[in-house]
């Protein structure tokens, strides 16, 4: 067990790396894919369009039969859905947005420069060669790379693998993640508490913040501090999830018993002591080549450590591509200048000054357990550990709405 303080980066790339993508897959339906992650890289096995068409309604010409104020009979009328007859040389054909090109054609005349009567068409303005014409595979091509593995399902990734004819799609499994929460001074919401005793709001935290980022909180167990309900609940997890998540009991207390209990089935606990704050200790740990992540106890902690160090492991086990969402930049308010030891992560909100320029305005009171400062935030200012930020400094900012999807 190492005492030295790791830093920051060094914990989130070694939490990210502790365990490789599942390999389960499954067939979806398009309508319940959203939101997956791809398992398999694609290709189109359709052109699209699937033929020439118009993008514009309009009159298809020869581009070579085009003379200034020339005016041409109009062979047919041909809607989106029809097959065109071949364009006869020195007529027209009446067509509407999607409507295909008739053989021959090569040019849309847009209607708002014609004029149509008796069954002719006057060309008001010269078209450009090969105008409003989309070309056969202008969107796709068969063949060529449509998405890649790893890709987290949107609409717009549903439009595309609908366009194909596609009806289901191939994604990873849900990843299976099991919570446990430990102490003897927690009780569920809704039960009797004591005085001694607060409720457990971690459980419950934590299995939305599993939820939000995708997986499946498949156990919320608590247990006493005792090594029989420990290792009891320990065993439950590990037999139905790809991943658990510990809170509380790693540390050097009387009472801190998920070490030994995760020593005596097998685990070997690497405990950091992550610069990072809140959050300072973490821990990891392998049993039968499942990872097991201990966090600390306070609910912000939990909070800022499931979303800055756990939710990078949690992506890259669900296969996807890019475990690190992105992370901006702005100018952190304060009253004050602000210096840590460690690397903080202040619970702020994101806006604007009366310029339009961004700011991150801190939480008054950025003590690890107080719960309500996080639905007040909008995301986590990062200031660097042993130096001083001033007001208007540029820190840092990860917005939960990237880091917990």
């Amino acid at each position: 067990m190492n005492n030295d303080l790791l830093d920051f980066d060094s914990a989130q790339t070694l939490l990210a790396q502790a365990a490789a993508p599942i390999t389960r897959h499954e067939t979806v339906s398009l309508a319940h894919a959203v939101g997956r992650v791809l398992a398999l890289n694609l290709a189109a096995t359709l052109d699209l369009p699937p033929a020439d068409n118009s993008a514009m309604d309009g009159y298809a010409i020869r581009y070579a039969d085009y003379q200034p104020d020339v005016v041409l009979p109009i062979q047919q009328r041909t809607y989106a859905g029809e097959m065109p007859a071949a364009l006869v040389p020195g007529q027209a054909t009446r067509l509407f947005t999607g409507s295909l090109i008739p053989d021959g054609a090569d040019t849309i005349v847009i209607q708002e420069n014609t004029r149509e009567s008796d069954g002719q068409v006057h060309i008001l303005q010269a078209p450009k060669a090969g105008e409003f014409v989309r070309k056969r595979g202008m969107d796709t091509t068969t063949g060529q790379p449509l998405l890649t593995a790893g890709t987290v399902l949107e609409a717009a990734h549903i439009a595309l693998l609908a366009s194909q004819g596609l009806t289901q799609v191939q994604v990873f499994a849900p990843l299976r993640i099991g919570i446990l929460t430990t102490g003897d001074e927690l009780v569920h919401p809704g039960q009797a508490r004591a005085a001694q005793q607060i409720y457990n709001c971690n459980g419950p935290m934590l299995a939305a913040l599993v939820q939000k980022t995708g997986a499946q909180a498949i156990h919320v167990l608590h247990a006493r501090d005792n090594e029989p309900d420990l290792r009891a609940a320990i065993t439950t997890i590990l037999a139905d999830c790809d991943l658990l998540l510990s809170i509380g009991g790693v540390s050097v207390g009387e009472k801190d018993l998920v070490k030994p209990v995760l020593e005596s089935l097998g685990g070997k606990l690497a405990l950091w002591k992550v610069r990072m704050k809140p959050g300072k200790p973490v821990a990891l740990a392998h049993i039968d080549g499942k990872p097991v992540v201990c966090l600390p106890g306070n609910p912000v902690s939990v909070y800022a450590v499931y979303a800055m160090l756990v939710s990078p492991l949690v992506r890259r086990m669900q296969g996807r591509t890019n475990p690190f969402p992105q992370v901006s930049t702005a100018a952190l308010r304060l009253s004050r200048p602000h210096k840590d030891s460690r690397e903080e992560f202040l619970r702020v909100q994101w806006r604007h000054t009366a310029d339009g320029a961004p700011e991150l305005v801190p939480y008054a009171n950025q003590d690890s357990s107080v719960i309500s400062s996080m639905p007040w935030a909008s995301g986590l200012a990062r200031t660097p550990a042993g130096e001083t930020v001033n007001d208007g400094d540029i820190v840092k900012y990860y917005d939960v709405a990237h880091w917990l999807a």
